[in-house]
């Protein structure tokens, strides 16, 4: 039987464990190439119930979350996020917020979330409350390792699955974009619309031209067409894009400032967060408020497993990102990981907290 809300569970202990996955072919966006990525998985335990939450990242994050913030939150309330989210952000502050220590306090908020859902019988959409019941996805890969094949293959493939919306890799041969974009078009057919990423590899003027010819292919949605530090540059796109193109970033944002300075620059059409990054679903929720505040659209990037139910939870949701590396690999290690149906995630909310069960069994041979 699940605790009352004022049994005041204490956190008993705080897990960590670290999985390396292959990635299925190497791939590459426009700036960078990778061959793995690892998951840090965070088990946080109190009154008999363990919750979980995770983050995309490196095995050095999970020696922070052991050498550091494990002591911080365990013997707090288990229903105190908010302090405890409180609590780890004060215990890191001369560490500096961005970059792996957000990603640390990012997979255990999301555990403690987790944890105060399942302590209260519930999943984690019912405890936020729904305002959508269905998280609309895009279909996101398109990796500018793949042959043209195999762009048209898996872009197709997701069009034919019922996706509306798919997102292909720009960038690292800006000659061959064009080309690239206009195969994919070809491959998903005329319906379907086509989101481009270029990771912050073009210049301010290489990416206003490049817009021009990718609005011919009909491209809606151009993300980090410049580095998305480059704010300055993201308005300059903004205002002049062609008509109907959205320009997106946000992803990298560690904290509610970054996204404030982002929307009060005018930089996006569209905020990007991740909760895996942006300090967990304490973080994710603050920046949909300002995304809200602002009247913009909010996208959540990668890890659709973890997110399908805090994007059904915000107004400001518009899509989100199925991230091919990342649906696999829930798939792989979570029971109850969401798949996609008519182009969008259903949370199931019969289930407690995210609705996940680790399989632990199957995830052993990538564990680090």
């Amino acid at each position: 039987m699940n605790p009352p809300a004022d049994s005041g569970a204490l956190i008993e202990r705080i897990d960590v464990s670290c999985y390396t996955v292959p990635t299925e072919t190497p791939e590459s966006d426009g700036t960078l190439a990778w061959e793995k990525t690892t998951l840090v998985l965070v088990e946080a335990t109190a009154g008999g119930t363990i919750g979980l939450g995770y983050s995309y990242a490196d095995v050095a994050t999970g020696k922070l979350v052991e050498s550091l913030l494990a002591d911080v939150v365990q013997g707090m309330n288990a229903f105190d996020v908010a302090g405890a989210h409180a609590s780890m952000v004060h215990k890191i502050r001369n560490l500096g917020r961005p970059g792996i220590v957000s990603m640390a306090i990012s997979a255990v908020d999301n555990a403690l979330w987790d944890l105060k859902a399942k302590l209260l019988g519930v999943s984690l959409l019912n405890l936020l409350g729904a305002v959508h019941e269905r998280a609309i996805i895009y279909g996101s890969g398109g990796f500018t390792s793949y042959s043209m094949n195999k762009l048209q293959e898996q872009l197709g493939n997701w069009a034919r699955e019922g996706i509306k919306m798919v997102k292909m890799k720009i960038g690292r041969d800006p000659v061959a974009d064009l080309g690239r974009v206009r195969s994919a078009r070809e491959a998903i057919g005329p319906k379907v619309d086509l989101f481009v990423d270029a990771n912050g590899a073009y210049s301010r003027k290489q990416a206003l031209a490049q817009a021009e010819q990718f609005a011919e292919a009909g491209v809606r949605w151009f993300e980090e067409p410049v580095s998305s530090d480059d704010l300055e540059g993201l308005r300059l796109l903004r205002d002049r894009a062609p008509a109907g193109m959205n320009i997106a970033a946000g992803e990298y944002g560690y904290n509610a400032c970054y996204f404030r300075r982002m929307l009060a620059a005018g930089a996006v059409d569209v905020l990007q967060a991740d909760a895996t990054r942006c300090g967990g679903v304490s973080g994710f929720l603050q920046a949909a408020a300002l995304c809200q505040a602002f009247e913009l659209p909010f996208s959540f990037h990668c890890a659709p497993a973890l997110h399908a139910a805090l994007a059904c939870a915000v107004p400001a949701f518009w899509v989100g990102e199925y991230f091919f590396d990342h649906a696999r690999i829930e798939q792989m290690f979570f029971e109850g990981a969401p798949q996609p149906v008519d182009g969008a995630l259903v949370p199931d909310r019969s289930r407690l907290g995210f609705g996940l069960e680790f399989k632990r069994a199957d995830a052993e041979r990538f564990s680090v």
